[in-house]
């Protein structure tokens, strides 16, 4: 499956803002734990595009929706990474927040409470054809999929694709969603879809297989390409039922594991776009993943 397209990628999802609380230890209930506490622009669809962008993706464009409390710094802070915001200001709901515990320990383990804001009230009136002018591949967040109004959007955005011929790919994003959405519904949702690129706990729960290779091999029968990541265990390839390739992991110092797997799936798809095959795009992205780890936050270093 070698690409090659010419044009951009567009990329739709979530856009919010991360206040990242980096802590030792277990919290301590009821009273104070010490904790360095950062603001930063997050949401795992700018994340991909972003590192999609700086993964050396020529053209890359988001479409999400934010409130207007926050809406230019979100312009800002994707314009900055080099890519084209196309963000829609919600009259009545706040930009979503995503409160991030960092466990600063060895594996930097992270638990988020999120509060989703304008993101999930992206619907199809947001959404137009000439979105897909210029555009080679769709990306959806999987986000989208855990409200009405923008599970519509999911729908008209596939039907837009695949009357242009685009080929879209989505990340499921959050098992715990996965969990009250349910693994039928979520399978009927993505129809269509031609890459699934799951974490391990997403692939396993989506197929009921404890291991991932198994279960990834499982999806590869719903949608024809899928790339399960592994973080530190690299990632698998499966196509027709098959696990084609074991990509290893880039050994990395973990600081912060947010956004590692949004690094990963946007230099898959630049490295992808550029026409190589998914197994070096999977191997870029968990070199971009590596990288990802070892900053606080979910985007690149840097700026264009």
């Amino acid at each position: 499956m070698t690409t090659g397209r010419d044009g951009g990628l567009l990329v739709v999802g979530d856009v919010v803002t991360d206040v990242v609380a980096r802590h030792r230890g277990p919290l301590a209930s009821g009273t104070d734990t010490a904790a360095s506490i950062r603001t930063l622009p997050g949401g795992a669809g700018a994340n991909v595009a972003c590192w999609a962008a700086h993964w050396g993706c020529p053209e890359v464009r988001m479409l999400g929706r934010v409130g207007a409390d926050a809406a230019a710094w979100h312009e800002r802070e994707l314009a900055c990474h080099g890519v084209r915001p196309r963000l829609v200001v919600d009259a009545q709901a706040p930009t979503g927040t995503v409160i991030c515990l960092v466990d600063r320990g060895e594996a930097a383990e992270r638990t988020f409470l999120t509060d989703s804001g304008a993101c999930l009230r992206l619907d199809p009136g947001d959404w137009s054809d000439a979105l897909l002018d210029g555009v080679a591949w769709l990306h959806l967040s999987g986000y989208l999929l855990f409200s009405e109004p923008s599970r519509a959007l999911v729908a008209a955005a596939l039907e837009s694709a695949r009357a242009c011929g685009v080929p879209v790919s989505l990340d499921p994003a959050s098992a715990g969603f996965l969990v009250g959405l349910g693994v039928e519904r979520f399978l009927e949702l993505v129809a269509g879809v031609t890459v699934l690129l799951p974490s391990r706990d997403e692939a396993c729960l989506l197929t009921g297989l404890p291991d991932t290779a198994d279960a990834a091999a499982k999806l590869s029968r719903h949608v024809p390409l899928v790339v399960a990541k592994q973080g530190a265990d690299g990632a698998l390839v499966a196509r027709s039922g098959t696990v084609r390739a074991r990509v290893p992991a880039v050994p990395a110092t973990p600081r912060d594991t947010t956004g590692a797997g949004d690094a990963f799936t946007g230099a898959f798809l630049a490295t992808l776009l550029a026409g190589a095959e998914p197994e070096e795009a999977a191997a870029q992205g968990c070199r971009a993943g590596a990288q990802a780890v070892e900053r606080v936050g979910g985007r690149p270093p840097g700026s264009r």
